[in-house]
């Protein structure tokens, strides 16, 4: 199964980051382009750890609402800045609200990656709530929505760490979970099993 992180770098990704490393789990962080500018030693801190960074857009606007010029224009800038920090592109992009239509989908370069959960950890801030609502509907090739800049939903992720590799469950990149060639571009994926199937 895949976590990933939206909306950061914020103020609590390097506890997230103490999280995952003690229950040796990588994650794919997608991340908002000015707050990556604003955060750079953050970001290198992520990459350093061995997780995956995507592209979350600029400033999280409804890129659904942009021209196909804008968009690329926003996703572009997005890049670099992540680039400029470390030495790389982001693999994957993940647009804001998940919104997207004909005209994201020609403009988006980098395979566009959903979700199968969404915690909606940025309405309820609860961390309990939170971690039940993985650990009780997670299923193998899952994606699962969460926020690194919520307190409470970092505090959710040793809770979920701790039940699911007791019960087996891996935690690998989003392109680790589609296997040796990655996603690919062309369509909006929420899960593994978009390409794959479920068992």
């Amino acid at each position: 199964m895949a976590l990933t992180f939206d909306d950061g770098p914020g103020q609590y990704t390097q506890e997230l980051l103490k999280h995952l490393a003690a229950y040796n789990a990588r994650a794919t962080f997608f991340m908002v382009g000015r707050n990556a500018e604003l955060q750079p030693g953050v970001v290198r801190e992520v990459v350093a750890a061995g997780h995956e960074l995507g592209s979350h857009s600029w400033e999280h606007r409804d890129l659904s609402r942009m021209t196909v010029g804008e968009v690329r224009t926003d996703l572009d800038s997005t890049n670099a800045a992540i680039k400029k920090i470390t030495g790389s592109d982001p693999t994957v992009m993940r647009p804001p609200y998940g919104a997207h239509n004909a005209t994201v989908d020609a403009a988006t370069r980098l395979p566009m990656i959903l979700w199968s959960i969404d915690t909606e950890d940025w309405k309820y801030h609860d961390s309990a709530k939170v971690s039940a609502t993985v650990n009780t509907t997670v299923r193998p090739g899952d994606i699962v929505l969460m926020h690194d800049i919520h307190a409470t939903s970092v505090a959710a992720v040793p809770s979920v760490l701790e039940k699911l590799k007791a019960d087996g469950y891996e935690f690998v990149t989003v392109s680790e979970l589609y296997g040796p060639d990655g996603p690919k571009a062309g369509t909006a994926l929420s899960s593994r099993q978009d390409a794959f199937g479920r068992n």
